[in-house]
C-alpha cells in the first residue's frame, strides 16, 4: 500500500492545490506549480480535485512499488521509465508490486507530476499537505521537507487498472514563451513608455528562480513613483524592484510586500511560467478579466474532455 522512495530526486514535493485562508497569518498558500498537469493527473484517475501527488522536479527519483496501483503521469517528459522502459506523459500506468519506477532529467519542461488512483495518503497541516520548504509546513511529517531515501508514500492499492490519457488537444504546449497577464490597479503608475517597453520586451529567465518566484532578467522598467505600503501579494504579481527587473510571485511567495506591481500573470500562465528553466525566453502580452474568465472556462472543458 505504498511507494518506497530508493532515491529522493533533486526536490520532490507533495503538493495538493494549496492551503487558503492562512495568508492573513504570513503563511504562503503553496500549492502545485504547475496548476494545469496537476489538474489533468487527477482527471485522469477519476480522482478528487484535490487529492495529493508528486510535485518532480528536474528528475532523479526512484520509487519502488509496494503494491498495485493505477498511476498518471502529467507534465514535463522527465525521462522517466518503468521498469526500465520509457513511458510519457500524460497517460496512465498500471504499477505492480516490485515494480520500479525512475525519472532522469528533463527532456522537456521542468516539473513533473505523479498521481495515484485516490491520492496519496498523508495527514493534512492546516487543511493542506502542500509542502512549502521555506515556512517548514506541510508534506510527508507535516514539517514542510522534501523527500528522502527511505520515505514510504501511502496509498490505498488497486488491482483494476484504468487506462487513460489526455487528448492531445488538451497536452500544454510548453514550448510556447508568451505568459498572459491581467493590468493591475498599480500598472497606471508607470508610464505609457515603461508599460509599453515591459510588453513589447522579451526577458531571460535568471539562475535565480524557485517555488517563491522567478526572476527576470532584461530590459529595465524605471518607476517614477514614491513607492507604496506594503501590501497583501496576489498569485501570479508582477512585482518591479528597484533595479527595474520583473519579478513574477508564484506558489511560495512572501504574502506582503512593498514594491510596485505592474499586474498578475494567469493561473494557466504560471502553469507555463513554471515549466521554464534559466536562460529560456519569455515574454507577457496584456488580456483583460474577461480573457481571462474565458481561458479559465477552456481549461475547464478540456479537463472534462479527459
Amino acid at each position: 500500500m505504498s511507494f518506497k522512495v530508493v532515491s529522493p530526486g533533486i526536490l520532490t514535493l507533495i503538493q495538493d492545490l494549496g492551503r487558503k485562508g492562512f495568508q492573513r497569518v504570513g503563511l504562503s498558500s503553496g500549492g502545485a506549480m504547475d496548476e494545469y498537469a496537476f489538474r489533468l493527473g487527477n482527471a485522469l484517475l477519476r480522482n478528487k480535485a484535490n487529492a495529493a501527488q508528486l510535485e518532480i522536479t528536474y528528475g532523479m527519483l526512484t520509487l519502488e512499488v509496494r503494491e498495485s496501483t493505477s498511476a498518471a503521469l502529467c507534465g514535463a517528459d522527465l525521462g522517466a521509465t518503468l521498469n526500465g522502459k520509457s513511458i510519457l506523459p500524460w497517460q496512465t500506468y498500471a504499477l505492480k508490486r516490485g515494480d520500479l519506477l525512475a525519472f532522469a532529467q528533463p527532456k522537456y519542461g521542468l516539473r513533473a507530476y505523479l498521481a495515484v488512483a485516490g491520492g496519496l495518503q498523508c495527514d493534512e497541516t492546516l487543511g493542506s499537505v502542500s509542502t512549502v520548504m521555506r515556512e517548514h509546513v506541510g508534506g510527508l511529517d507535516g514539517k514542510g521537507e522534501k523527500l528522502k531515501k527511505g520515505d514510504v508514500l501511502k496509498y490505498q492499492p488497486m488491482d483494476d487498472h484504468f487506462q487513460n490519457r489526455v487528448p492531445r488537444h488538451a497536452i500544454p504546449d510548453y514550448s510556447l514563451t508568451e505568459i498572459p497577464l491581467v493590468l493591475g490597479y498599480q500598472y497606471q503608475q508607470f508610464s505609457r513608455i515603461e508599460l509599453a517597453h515591459f510588453l513589447s520586451s522579451t526577458y531571460s529567465v535568471s539562475k535565480h528562480f524557485d517555488r517563491m518566484g522567478y526572476r527576470l532578467e532584461g530590459r529595465a522598467i524605471r518607476y517614477d513613483g514614491e513607492g507604496i505600503i506594503s501590501e497583501g501579494i496576489a498569485y501570479g504579481s508582477v512585482q518591479v524592484p528597484n533595479d527595474g527587473q520583473p519579478i513574477v510571485l508564484l506558489r511560495d511567495r512572501q504574502t506582503i510586500g512593498g514594491y510596485p506591481k505592474i499586474g498578475c500573470i494567469t493561473v494557466l500562465g504560471g502553469a507555463l511560467l513554471s515549466q521554464k528553466v534559466a536562460g529560456d525566453r519569455v515574454s507577457f502580452a496584456a488580456i483583460t478579466v474577461e480573457e481571462d474568465e474565458q481561458e479559465r472556462l477552456l481549461f475547464g472543458h478540456k479537463l472534462k474532455s479527459v
